[in-house]
């Protein structure tokens, strides 16, 4: 997207340092490795880097000019903005562009499975609207903005992913998108060392409706926090469950379910997934697609990279679905695993982000998941946990104490180690843990080494 002076002036209340052509268009930059030359720099701050030390360089590598908090007057420049904030301008831009432009606006939060929902959604959308979405997981401000100002004037459709670290945040992105429509997957334990109460974290998902479109509509997983937290948008509120749904068939890759009514598709497995396409349907009608139109967008879904790929690796097949975990995404994933693979053999490693109840949260989820194993009949002999990490272990002993074997390790390389030399060809490996765990290391290990 490119702004002439005015509309620059205009979304940012910008003082104007040094005027340009009034006829001129700018395209933004923040990067001065991938600045081209004309546009304008935009230098953003963060605890450990300052972008107003390189107006220089921008200007020296072609940029016409700048923004700037100082007031900085490089004669080279072509056109110099003043704010008070850079990120605040930023946001401004971004969102004077989504007004301008206008799109069908989705903002989608939660615990977990946000990612997953906005591909789903975009699975979705895109059989009938073009449709703009954020790029893998970039999802603070800055991707919001990157989001936004990277689509084509003509989207129909904008997906916008929102994470967060604390209060206030999607507040903000909330602010800067002004949605349409939001979702909200879930309102789980994840971040609970950042927020301190299940409480904190539903309230801080549910800052989404802040700047929620009032003739517009909340999707929300049936949560009784979030009902709670939400309770002063007065626009339409629809609420999911995967208890509203009836599933008629689920194997390797491919479940099929009812749902209100209406029978739909997935090649993927898991009833969390089932559950995070409810989202993506609710909003489809919303949007003014057709059943048929919803049903062949979720049948070309497919899962991304680090969420239940699948690979033959050194005569195993692995699993790996360690893009990140929490305790509700641990349970409901490897309970699928679980339900689906005979002889299965589970790589699990620490949970990051648990606060001070992560011990517990850790020991709570080994307890599940033994539980889940006596509820399915499996013998207990014919399923084997290894666990990487010092939180990982608590959930290993929850597992010992019933009965299932378990074997802990400091670090990925011993854990794949022991897979080479004691597990069984052809077994079926599922990986889990949170991104900061690096269980790709597990998998090139694997690669690289064999039997002998």
């Amino acid at each position: 997207m490119k702004f002439n002076e005015k509309e620059i002036v205009s979304a940012t209340e910008a003082e104007v340092l040094k005027k340009s052509d009034e006829e001129r268009k700018f395209g933004i930059s923040t990067d001065t490795r991938t600045i081209n030359k004309g546009e304008i720099y935009l230098p953003l701050k963060g605890e450990n880097f300052d972008g107003e030390k390189f107006i220089s360089k921008a200007v020296e590598k072609g940029a016409a000019g700048y923004f700037t908090t100082g007031g900085e007057v490089l004669e080279n420049a072509a056109a110099i903005y003043k704010v008070d904030d850079t990120l605040t301008a930023y946001l401004s831009l971004a969102r004077f562009i989504r007004r301008k432009y206008n799109p069908k606006t989705v903002a989608i939060t939660g615990s977990s499975g946000k990612t997953t929902t906005k591909e789903m959604v975009y699975s979705v959308l895109s059989r009938k609207f073009k449709t703009h979405k954020t790029l893998s997981n970039h999802n603070n401000e800055i991707g919001l903005c990157q989001t936004i100002l990277g689509m084509e004037e003509d989207t129909e459709c904008l997906i916008v992913e929102m994470g967060m670290r604390g209060l206030g945040e999607i507040e903000l992105l909330s602010k800067y998108s002004e949605p349409d429509i939001a979702i909200i997957t879930n309102a789980g334990s994840a971040h609970l060392g950042r927020l301190g109460s299940l409480d904190n974290i539903a309230k801080a998902k549910s800052e989404i409706v802040k700047s929620l479109n009032p003739s517009g509509s909340l999707i929300a997983n049936n949560n009784p926090r979030l009902k709670t937290f939400t309770s002063g948008y007065a626009g339409e509120k629809i609420w999911f469950t995967i208890a509203d749904v009836k599933i008629l068939e689920q194997k390797r890759g491919y479940s099929r379910y009812l749902y209100k009514g209406r029978e739909y598709e997935l090649n993927v497995e898991g009833s969390y997934n089932i559950e995070n396409s409810l989202a993506a349907i609710e909003a489809g009608f919303k949007l003014g697609m057709s059943y048929e139109e919803i049903r062949e967008g979720l049948l070309a879904y497919h899962a991304i990279e680090k969420r239940w790929e699948s690979e033959e690796i050194c005569g195993f097949n692995v699993i790996n679905d360690s893009y990140n975990a929490n305790p509700e995404s641990m349970k409901a994933s490897v309970s699928t695993f679980l339900e689906l693979y005979n002889n299965p053999v589970v790589i699990l490693g620490n949970m990051g982000e648990l606060g001070g109840q992560e011990k517990e949260l850790h020991r709570e989820a080994g307890k599940y998941l033994a539980e889940k194993i006596r509820a399915l009949k499996i013998p207990a002999e014919s399923v084997k946990f290894l666990t990487v990490g010092h939180l990982a272990e608590k959930i290993g002993k929850s597992l010992e104490d019933g009965g299932i074997f378990v074997k802990n390790f400091e670090n990925n390389t011993s854990a794949a180690r022991f897979v080479i030399d004691n597990i069984p060809a052809g077994s079926t490996i599922f990986l889990k843990a949170s991104r900061a765990m690096k269980f790709e290391e597990i998998i090139e290990y694997l690669r690289e080494n064999n039997r002998s």
